[in-house]
């Protein structure tokens, strides 16, 4: 209950009228605007699927991104043997250690000198390069687990390490992998400070952005309007999150079960 308060007295000020959000603490408004909705939905300077549409464009590539590049980083650590595996994986591992402030300068330096400032390739390509230390460990864990005779039964049919990876562990791995898509989906659509740092077009602008829009720095803001897109923008979250939620649970009751 303390959990679900929150969220239910964001939907209940999304049908006050702005003066009542703060005033009026109870969950039933006295005064039901349903039309905060239909206004905030063309309040910006775009209207509001313009920018569901971008924070499903960088989910979209993130979620590809970090399935492929963090599971093939994951089979080579759990399944393939090469020299220097322990130190390389250790290093992966040391990078969670790392705060994002780090390195934040850095890469904005180097997407800069890319001339991919006020795009979403810097929102979006490092997805594609195992940059997510988390979920490598998480895949790894789970593919370890994994029976070594069906890899042997699958060199022995000729398969190389790339088929393997492919027909043999990834289907077995299905239930991580949903984990791994539920939470860059659910971090990349909440996401704020990517696209506050390297978005400067309205046009770009996510629902996070688009969120802050609608509080004014004078103070004077369409509170309304703002928690019914509130409302609004949580809603492919909360259905991605059910429609996954058996994977969901299975990938994380069974990861680094032995």
């Amino acid at each position: 209950l303390v959990m679900l308060y929150p969220l239910l007295w964001m939907i209940s000020a999304s049908f006050k009228p702005s003066t009542d959000v703060f005033s009026d603490t109870g969950l039933i408004p006295a005064i039901w605007q349903v039309h905060n909705y239909s206004s905030g939905w063309t309040a910006l300077s775009q209207p509001f699927h313009v920018y569901l549409w971008n924070s499903l464009v960088i989910a979209f590539f993130n979620v590809v991104g970090n399935l492929l590049s963090c599971s093939m980083a994951a089979y080579a650590f759990a399944r393939l043997r090469f020299r220097g595996r322990k130190v390389f994986f250790t290093a992966m591992l040391g990078t969670m250690l790392l705060p994002g402030q780090v390195v934040l300068i850095p890469q904005y330096v180097i997407f800069a000198q890319l001339g991919w400032l006020n795009t979403y390739l810097p929102l979006t390509v490092p997805a594609f390069f195992a940059t997510n230390a988390f979920f490598v460990f998480l895949l790894v864990q789970f593919m370890r687990n994994l029976p070594m005779e069906l890899q042997d039964a699958a060199k022995i049919d000729g398969a190389g390490a790339f088929r393997t990876y492919w027909s043999v562990v990834m289907p077995l791995a299905a239930p991580a992998m949903a984990t791994v898509a539920i939470f860059t989906a659910i971090s990349s659509w909440g996401d704020f400070f990517g696209p506050l740092l390297y978005l400067t077009d309205p046009k770009l602008f996510t629902v996070p952005l688009a969120l802050k829009e609608f509080v004014s720095s004078s103070g004077s803001s369409s509170w309304g309007p703002m928690f019914a897109m509130s409302v609004v923008s949580l809603l492919p979250v909360v259905a991605f999150f059910f429609i996954g939620q058996k994977y969901l649970v299975n990938g994380i009751a069974t990861t680094g079960m032995k």
